[in-house]
């Protein structure tokens, strides 16, 4: 059974809430020898952003949209259990989210997806307020921080906890990368937040963050205003008179 037939055949069960069919055509996909990994990638994701789509666009309701979220994430814990883990890396994320339930299993799947590659994970979820997540920030001192939003209104506090986090200066070398629907509808809205990386799936997530470069820190004293160079007045010209 191929990749996309799973799908097809996983999503009438999920959109009317069937769990035990969902979790059979998963069983059934394991039994064939599809690796738990490549059902995150493969099947769960995309069935992911198919629902999200379909109720962002009125074609499904609040209650399906939820029953679906749930039967993923007790899909998800189940092949999280079965999931092969690289060697560690040496390599630390901390994964926050906006508040909403398809933002925290958004940011579950990263997590798990980042432990089975070796990394240390710490999943810190939403709603927690800009300072604590600095703090932590300070304390654990990551390699990498991802941030998942989906909605427009969560672009501005994303924003607003990227620059909190860099005025402080919590950790100078840290990378950010954000993900989720707001941003993969919106090109180049990553850069207007301030992250330094943008990953439209996990699968771009892992690879992003395993390849990038510390980050520069800035030169000047966190919080410190910008120095301002003093322009310089251009010489008075002088009009001498000759005598007469």
């Amino acid at each position: 059974m191929s990749n996309r037939d799973l799908l097809k055949r996983y999503m009438n069960p999920l959109l009317r809430g069937e769990r035990r069919m969902c979790r059979e055509l998963v069983i059934e996909a394991i039994d064939e020898g599809v690796q738990p990994r490549e059902l995150y990638h493969k099947l769960i994701w995309p069935a992911m952003e198919r629902v999200d789509e379909m109720y962002r666009d009125d074609r499904i309701d609040a209650a399906s949209e939820h029953m679906a979220t749930r039967i993923n994430r007790t899909v998800a814990d189940h092949l999280q259990t079965h999931m092969a883990h690289r060697p560690e890396v040496g390599k630390r994320i901390i994964i926050a989210c906006a508040s909403g339930e398809s933002e925290e299993f958004v940011a579950q799947m990263c997590a798990d997806l980042f432990e089975a590659d070796g990394w240390d994970v710490f999943l810190l979820g939403g709603g927690v307020p800009h300072d604590e997540v600095a703090s932590l920030v300070g304390r654990l001192q990551p390699t990498t921080m991802m941030i998942v939003g989906s909605r427009p209104t969560d672009a501005p506090n994303v924003r607003a906890l990227i620059d909190y986090i860099r005025e402080i200066g919590a950790c100078p070398s840290m990378t950010i990368m954000v993900s989720g629907g707001v941003f993969n509808r919106a090109p180049g809205l990553w850069k207007e937040v301030k992250a330094d990386l943008f990953a439209e799936t996990a699968t771009e997530a892992l690879e992003k963050a395993a390849n990038a470069e510390p980050r520069k820190p800035d030169s000047r004293i966190p919080g410190a205003p910008k120095k301002r160079r003093r322009r310089r007045r251009p010489p008075l010209l002088v009009q001498v008179e000759e005598n007469a």
